[in-house]
Order: structure tokens, then C-alpha cells, then sequence
């Protein structure tokens, strides 16, 4: 049985390049005692993996050169000698960019088809929903009356927060870039009002406009000058999350911007960065989640590439802005 696996070939330089992945093909060992193997359905792409591929300090290890790209999936069992899992289990976990995967059932958890499509695993019921959870419940703390601001609106991430703190009564002002990326965020997912900041050079007009009693909450995805624009307008004790920094992923050098500090003490703000695995709330979240999806309350989008060889592409596409929602490959 052969495997196809997407190793690191090259360390980025600004931009992501297909060039900086290689593909390479090998034999699939037989598992042993207390292992199972999988077979990929869905594989992940995720901004996350833009920091993994550098050599710069993180929160988590740089991936080496020629080491398997790391990723998470929703695999089915398609062999096991571990009787916690039986063939035709359909897991998640971080297998990385290949085709099949040998676990010990560590760090796995088991998908429960009837929920809803077994690629939410990877989305709105996996990794980028719980970080919208977490984030307006217990980051930026939401509550009813509230003005709650997120930049990269139509992303994974930021379709679920908006929801979520519509949920909890706020009202949700949506940042995001295009006409059809605002369309989809106000007649779709039902946010208050939207800010295209690719039509719009004036983001703190904008927010005077749209937030007339400034904010209270503030879940950043993206940096840069939206987020020089939105700390400006914070209300008096606001939170700000920082989830992700998506505009300056790819710089090759630090950019130059305005201090953003002093408006930070006049609000008396306080400002976090979180990741998703500080927090253990997951079985109780997923629940929760699935309860939202199932009643309407909460909707998704998957951006779905085919083919497994397109992993590169998928990746480079979710710089350039191209989906809409969770961007997943079809392996199988």
C-alpha cells in the first residue's frame, strides 16, 4: 500500500510557493499491537501552518526541512489491532499532510457521523469552531447590548464567532474583503452590519459608522491596520482576542504602524492572545455547537479542493483570500 505524503521542501520567503513542498511516496509499514491505520477523507488547511513552516520562534515547533507538513484530518479506520478503534471509525487528528496514518489513539478523537458531514471535524465542529467558542465566550466574554467587532469575517474562524456572539445578543460588525464576502456575512450568517476594507481606505470612518456606541469586543484574525483602526475605537474596559495575525504571516520584515498602547490604557482595555488547546471545555463545547447547527442558529460554509495533490494550492489560495468559510481538501 503506498502512501502519498507533502514533506517541507523549502523554508518560505515572503509568499507561500507550491516549490516549497515536495511530494514524496513510500510504502505503508504494518501497525502493530494497540495501533490502528487510517485513511485520509479530509485534510485541513489553516493559517496556523503558515508559522509552522518558519524557523522563527512559535507557540508550537517549526516544521523541519523534509519533515511531513502537519495538519490535521478526518481519517477512517481501515485497519486496527487497538480495541478502542474498529474499522470503519472515522477519527480526527493531527496525521499531517498524507494519505494514510498509523495512530496509537493518542491525542484521537472519534467523529460521530450522525451530528453532521464528517469534514466539519476539521471545522466548524473541530478546531475552528472551538476557537470561535472559546474566543467570544470566554476571551472577549460577550455579552447582550454589546458591540462585538471581528476582522477576517468569512474565514473559519470568523463566520462561527460572528454567530456566536449574535447568540449572545451583541450586535456583530463583520471586516472582511469583497462584495461577495460582506453578501454572504449579512445574508447569510445574519451579522449586523460588514466593512469591506478592500472598497474602503477609511476603516476608522467605517467604524464610527457601524459601531456608533464604539466596542466593546474585539476578536482580531488578521492585525495589521484593521486592528490599528479598531483599537482605537475601544470602549472602556473592552476585550480584544488575538486569535490569529493573518495580514503579516507572510512579511518578510516587520511593518511599520502607529503605537497602539496609549489607546489601550485610555480604554483601560484588556488584550489576550489564546489558542485553542488552552482550554479542556471541548466535549461540553461541541455539544453546544452541535445544537446551534442542528436548531439553524448557527450556519457553515466549506470551501471543498479536490484532490489530494492540490494540498499546496489549497494552502496558497487561503492567503490570496479565496474562500469562503473552512477550506478543506477531498482525499478520499
Amino acid at each position: 500500500m503506498v502512501n502519498r505524503q507533502f514533506v517541507l521542501a523549502a523554508r518560505p520567503e515572503g509568499m507561500i510557493r507550491e516549490t516549497d513542498f515536495r511530494m514524496v511516496e513510500s510504502t505503508v509499514p504494518p501497525i502493530r499491537e494497540g495501533e490502528f491505520l487510517v485513511r485520509a477523507r479530509y485534510l485541513s488547511v489553516d493559517p496556523y501552518m503558515r508559522g509552522r513552516m518558519s524557523a522563527a520562534r512559535s507557540y508550537a515547533p517549526s516544521v523541519e526541512i523534509g519533515q511531513l507538513m502537519t495538519g490535521g484530518g478526518v481519517a477512517e479506520v481501515v485497519e486496527s489491532r487497538n480495541a478502542k478503534f474498529r474499522t470503519g471509525d472515522i477519527v480526527n487528528f493531527q496525521m499531517g499532510w498524507q494519505e494514510y496514518a498509523i495512530s496509537n489513539g493518542e491525542n484521537v478523537r472519534k467523529v460521530d457521523p450522525s451530528l453532521a458531514p464528517i469534514s466539519t471535524a476539521v471545522g466548524i465542529l473541530g478546531m475552528p469552531g472551538l476557537t470561535a467558542y472559546y474566543g467570544v465566550t470566554e476571551i472577549c466574554a460577550v455579552q447582550p447590548g454589546e458591540t462585538f467587532v471581528i476582522s477576517g469575517a468569512a474565514g473559519a474562524v470568523g463566520s462561527a464567532a460572528g454567530q456566536l456572539a449574535s447568540i449572545r445578543g451583541a450586535h456583530v460588525v463583520g471586516i472582511t474583503g469583497g462584495p461577495k464576502k460582506v453578501d454572504y456575512i449579512i445574508r447569510e450568517l445574519g451579522f449586523h452590519d460588514a466593512i469591506d476594507y478592500k472598497a474602503n481606505s477609511d476603516i476608522s470612518a467605517a467604524l464610527r459608522e457601524t459601531c456608533p456606541h464604539r466596542i466593546d469586543a474585539y476578536f482580531d484574525n488578521v492585525g495589521g491596520t484593521t486592528t490599528d483602526a479598531v483599537v482605537a475605537y475601544l470602549n472602556l474596559h473592552a476585550r480584544v482576542g488575538i486569535c490569529g495575525q493573518i495580514s503579516q504571516a507572510n512579511d518578510s520584515a516587520p511593518s511599520l504602524a502607529p503605537r497602539m498602547y496609549r489607546h489601550l490604557l485610555v480604554a483601560r482595555a484588556r488584550v489576550q492572545g489564546f489558542l485553542v488547546w488552552d482550554f479542556t471545555r471541548t466535549e461540553e463545547a461541541l455539544v453546544e455547537l452541535a445544537g446551534w447547527i442542528a436548531s439553524g442558529d448557527l450556519k457553515y460554509h466549506e470551501d471543498v479542493i479536490e484532490g489530494f495533490e492540490n494540498m499546496p494550492k489549497a494552502l496558497i489560495g487561503l492567503f490570496l483570500g479565496e474562500n469562503i468559510g473552512k477550506r478543506v481538501v477531498r482525499v478520499a
